[in-house]
C-alpha cells in the first residue's frame, strides 16, 4: 500500500480521526435520547455520524417529524457530550507522531470539520495541539457540508495548494465522499463504520490507524 505522488499538503477531518468524540457524541446521543424517552433506531444513528447540525436536524425530523425540537434536543445532547469528553480525554492513536512527521518533511496541513471553530480551538487546546494546524476550516466558512466537497476545497484554498495535490485522512462514509469530491487523494481511517465497498473505491487506501498514515507518507517523502 503506497500513495500514488507525494503530497503538498495533508488535509484532516477532527471527529472520530484526530479525537475519538464521534464514539463519545454517539454515546451521548444516547444518552440525551433516553432522557427525553426518544428511541434512536441504528439508521439515525449511523446517520448522524460526521454530519453538521443543520443535516443533522433534518435527519431527525424525517424520523420523528417535523414537530420535533431538534434544537432543544441538540443543547442536550451536547450537554451529555462535555460531561462525557470532561472525563474522558480522547486523542487518537499515531496523532502525535504523524504530526511529528510532517513537520520533519516539511508537509503543511489543515483541518476540515463539520464542528464549530470553538469546539475545535476547545479540542486542540485540551490535547496541546493549538498551533500544529496551519489551517482550520470549520462550520460556517463554507457553504455545503459534507458529504459535499466544500470543506475540503476551502481547506486546499486557504493552503493555496490544488485539490488533487492533498492527501486527505478520513474516518466517516460521508467524509470520505466529501475528500474524494474535491478531488484528493483520500485514505480512511475508520472509526464507527467500516468502509463499504463503494467507499473502498473512492479511496487510495484503508489504513488500521494515523500510525500507519504516518508510515505512507514517510515512504513517499
Amino acid at each position: 500500500m503506497t500513495l500514488p505522488h507525494r503530497p503538498c499538503a495533508v488535509v484532516f477531518d477532527m471527529d472520530g480521526l484526530l479525537f475519538d468524540t464521534e464514539a463519545l457524541w454517539q454515546e451521548a446521543l444516547l444518552s440525551a435520547a433516553a432522557e427525553a424517552g426518544h428511541a434512536i433506531p441504528g439508521e439515525v444513528f449511523n446517520g448522524s455520524i460526521g454530519i453538521r447540525r443543520s443535516q443533522c436536524g433534518d435527519l431527525f425530523r424525517a424520523h420523528f417529524g417535523q414537530e420535533f425540537g431538534f434544537e432543544a434536543f441538540h443543547s442536550d445532547w451536547r450537554r451529555h457530550f462535555w460531561l462525557i469528553a470532561e472525563r474522558r480525554p480522547a486523542l487518537k492513536p499515531g496523532v502525535s507522531e504523524l504530526l511529528e512527521a510532517l513537520d520533519g518533511i516539511g508537509l503543511p496541513r489543515a483541518i476540515a470539520t463539520s464542528s464549530s471553530g470553538a469546539t475545535v480551538e476547545r479540542h486542540l487546546a485540551a490535547h496541546g495541539l493549538t498551533g500544529r494546524f496551519d489551517q482550520t476550516v470549520c462550520r460556517g466558512d463554507y457553504e455545503r457540508g459534507k458529504p459535499a466537497p466544500d470543506p475540503f476545497l476551502k481547506a486546499a484554498e486557504r493552503l493555496g495548494v490544488e485539490p488533487r495535490s492533498c492527501l486527505a485522512l478520513e474516518d466517516s462514509h460521508i467524509g470520505v465522499r466529501s475528500a474524494a469530491a474535491a478531488g484528493m487523494m483520500t485514505v480512511m481511517v475508520p472509526d464507527l463504520l467500516e468502509p463499504t465497498p463503494d467507499l473502498r473505491a473512492l479511496c487510495i487506501a484503508v489504513a488500521r490507524d494515523l500510525h500507519e498514515v504516518r508510515d505512507l507518507v514517510i515512504a513517499c517523502a
